[in-house]
């Protein structure tokens, strides 16, 4: 029978090679790779058959799960309520963070906030900040700015991988900053920085850092032209977590999604506020997309939405202009367009409002972004209202997919959304039928079609 081949393990990562080398593959660790013990085979164990070859010895031995400490994962929070409320309560030790963004969107301004709170947080917490983009003395001019200066935030400009485990076994952080891992190199790894072989190279490393020292690594990640994560996809599969920081360059609200969390719900949302002077959190973020106003006008329709688990409160608009040209034009700004466009074809076929002899524009208010169809039935209404140049009752929150036979559908959280909408002073709702419980003391509308619809509002509001 052969004779197995010899194995070799390293001591400080646990990585296994074919064959000894001088310095760890993974870890870049040198002079810990060792010979791995063999265990006999299985195939010559009696009473087996089937698989051959023999196993290594485990470094550490298996154990009951009810005997795993479950403090050991357990999350710190950052001192940044909406970045903690999409991480799931806050970092857990030994994780790694992915941060993707555009440029300029305030990824790097957000990270700083963090070190900075967590510094705060006590004396044996420091963070460590390593730039590859920016010089030292750029980043302070932002901490500056910001606010986010502190004895026992760490900054360290450098883009070579093995210095900046150097700075780690320097200064002892308990949490480190990236910025960004596209700026990173391997000296030992060939291709050029940013490419696909150097940043898988680069966040593999980091990510065996994080899991043998326990020191929370986030990352900050560029992205493509069509908003992806660059580089390898792989990388997303190397972390743990996954955020996406998305904003309007003409708005100061930025809005955190979670992508992928392995330790809490990937479909929080955290809303901030970029200003000059810094990021700060938006907990209430409804009055943003929310024009306030005595009395409601005409061609606005408000609605709410669901992004991730949180509700948002919309407002709608539309604006009907009787026009000469043949073929009038349609702008739409804050939802689809393909999707305004079905709503208009619905309501003038089933609920009598035409608009094809006239301009049409819809949008949003406050730089929202609508795309799920729940927002269908206060679309129709708004553009109804303002094609008979007559306001919606005050306190109404619209809710409801239009179907392409006029029927209004059913949409998910429907409780919670009215909920949000009574919390926020509004008393009254269409819905669809069968929608389930509602919030005590609110006055609601069930319907099941377009003109039912048309019909619970004053009866001007009727079929055009």
């Amino acid at each position: 029978m052969a004779k197995p081949k010899s194995s070799y393990r390293c001591s400080a990562c646990q990585h296994v090679t074919a064959k000894w080398v001088g310095r760890c593959p993974e870890c870049d660790a040198w002079g810990s790779v060792e010979e791995a013990p063999m265990l006999a085979s299985v195939a010559n164990r009696p009473g087996t058959t089937g698989a051959r070859g023999a196993g290594l010895v485990p470094t550490s031995p298996a154990m009951p799960l009810t005997q795993v400490s479950s403090t050991i994962s357990r999350a710190k929070p950052t001192g940044v309520p909406e970045l903690d409320r999409v991480l799931g309560g806050g970092i857990v030790p030994g994780s790694v963070v992915l941060l993707a963004g555009e440029p300029g969107v305030g990824k790097s301004t957000l990270l700083l906030e963090v070190v900075h709170r967590w510094a705060r947080r006590s004396p044996d917490d420091r963070s460590l900040y390593v730039t590859g983009e920016e010089s030292a003395g750029q980043v302070r001019l932002r901490a500056d700015r910001t606010g986010a200066v502190h004895d026992r935030v760490y900054l360290a400009a450098e883009s070579d991988l093995a210095t900046v485990f150097g700075h780690v076994e320097q200064v002892r952080p308990t949490l480190l900053i990236v910025d960004s891992v596209q700026t990173m190199l391997a000296a030992d790894v060939d291709g050029v920085t940013g490419g696909v072989t150097q940043v898988r190279a680069v966040t593999a490393a980091l990510t065996t850092l994080a899991k043998t020292s326990g020191i929370p690594v986030l990352l900050i990640g560029h992205v493509t032209k069509d908003g992806a994560v660059a580089g390898p996809r792989a990388l997303e599969h190397l972390v743990d977590v996954v955020l996406h920081f998305e904003g309007d360059k003409h708005s100061t609200l930025r809005m955190l999604r979670g992508v992928k969390n392995r330790f809490g719900s990937a479909d929080e949302v955290g809303c901030f506020e970029l200003r000059e002077d810094g990021i700060e959190c938006v907990t209430d973020p409804s009055g943003l997309f929310l024009h306030h106003r005595d009395d409601t006008a005409p061609g606005t329709a408000v609605t709410v939405s669901m992004d991730g688990k949180r509700a948002l409160l919309g407002e709608v608009q539309g604006l009907v202009v009787p026009t000469q040209n043949p073929s009038p034009r349609r702008a739409v700004s804050g939802m689809d367009a393909a999707r305004v466009a079905m709503v208009l074809a619905v309501l003038a076929k089933h609920g009598g409002v035409r608009t094809h002899d006239k301009e049409v524009y819809a949008a949003t208010v406050g730089g929202m972004r609508l795309t799920e169809p729940a927002a269908d039935l206060a679309l129709a209404l708004a553009i109804a209202s303002a094609n008979r140049d007559a306001a919606l009752p005050p306190g109404l929150v619209v809710l409801g997919e239009v179907g392409l036979a006029g029927e209004v559908r059913r949409v998910t959280a429907v409780e919670r959304r009215l909920a949000e909408a009574k919390r926020l002073g509004f008393t009254h709702a269409v819905v669809p039928l069968d929608s389930g419980p509602h919030p005590a003391g609110m006055k609601v509308d069930a319907v099941s079609t377009l003109r039912e619809a048309l019909r619970v509002l004053p009866r001007r509001m009727e079929a055009v």
